[in-house]
């Protein structure tokens, strides 16, 4: 069993406590929180896993051989920098780091040590997701045309990020997830708006271009009275539509859709066939976030999140913050990654 340590006990911290305590390849020693009281609480009153404040108790603890990082955004760099020096494996919550530039300090940090760096991108994890990246990579869905993805709601206004920045990596994460080998993003384009004058997008609309010609987008909403979760992946073959607001029937598959002309005369023709709504096995997302991070230290192999997916979500995001800023023109990938990735 690996000895895990988790950082931070606040919003996400008790959600992390539970899953690795329910991971049978994982044992958890501390959890750490400035308020110890509070990481206390989190624990409970008979519990045998050691409560403290001092993350140098933790990175000194020979018993700890990982860490969850479950502290602010701005604080993932140091944390995390301080645990992989201190030779522990990490998870981390999104993003990877404030930058692009600080994200790759830690990803060639973990490469130079051996040692595991994962993102927590739950949604990764999700059975949805597991089966779109599996119908997308079967080819079952035929080449990507495109990709649309609806996610708003009443949501919190954060006082340090943009809306991009809050929500859209959740879509840039399954984006990265479900992509075919082969098709990757080459620019980025953003516009948004600020309505209710907060200072950063509250409304946001993210274009993401592709390799093959075909585009992704996203709608992201802090504003929205309604919640919708959607994404449509559109294939050549057939498409898929999640709702992820469903539960009997979040996905399905639909041999739907317009084909090519064959001929000169430029004339498509539409295709009207069955939809299909796939069996997918059920699990919490997080509890195979865990089941992960556990098999890729044991493995020692990299985990499907790993920091160079981090890095690939940071360079979009950073990407969309320039367009932002320049007026929702296209930002080559390049320009931010330098072609590292």
């Amino acid at each position: 069993m690996v000895g895990v340590a988790v950082i931070g006990a606040g919003y996400w911290g008790p959600n992390l406590v539970r899953n690795i305590q329910a991971t049978p390849d994982l044992r958890l020693v501390t959890l750490c929180d400035l308020d110890v009281e509070r990481a206390k609480a989190v624990l409970g009153r008979y519990s045998t896993v050691r409560a403290t404040s001092s993350l140098d108790e933790v990175l000194a603890d020979p018993e700890v051989e990982a860490v969850a990082v479950a502290t602010p955004a701005a604080t993932h760099l140091p944390v995390a920098q301080a645990a992989l020096e201190a030779g522990k494996h990490v998870l981390v919550e999104k993003p990877l780091a404030a930058n692009y530039a600080d994200g790759l300090k830690l990803v060639e940090l973990a490469e130079e040590r051996g040692l595991t760096l994962m993102l927590d991108h739950t949604f990764c994890y999700t059975p949805v997701v597991r089966r779109l990246r599996e119908l997308v990579h079967a080819g079952e869905l035929g080449d990507i045309q495109y990709i649309d993805s609806v996610r708003i709601n009443l949501g919190l206004v954060q006082p340090d990020i943009d809306v991009l920045w809050d929500l859209a990596p959740h879509d840039l994460s399954i984006l990265d997830s479900i992509l075919p080998a082969g098709v990757t993003p080459v620019a980025v384009a953003a516009h948004g708006s600020d309505p209710v004058r907060v200072g950063r997008a509250c409304v946001a609309y993210l274009s993401v271009q592709l390799s093959n010609g075909a585009i992704a987008h996203a709608h992201v909403n802090w504003l929205s009275p309604t919640k919708i979760r959607t994404m449509i992946v559109g294939g050549s073959n057939r498409t898929a539509v999640w709702n992820d607001l469903d539960p009997t029937q979040p996905l399905a598959v639909y041999d739907r859709g317009v084909d090519r002309p064959d001929d000169e005369s430029l004339r498509v023709s539409y295709r009207i066939g069955d939809m299909v709504a796939p069996a997918l096995q059920g699990g919490e997302a997080l509890r195979g976030v865990m089941a992960e991070f556990a098999a890729s230290i044991l493995e020692k192999r990299a985990p499907l999140t790993d920091g160079r997916a981090g890095l690939r979500v940071l360079a979009q995001l950073e990407a969309a913050s320039a367009s932002l800023a320049a007026g929702g023109t296209f930002v080559p990938l390049a320009d931010v990654n330098g072609g590292t990735l």
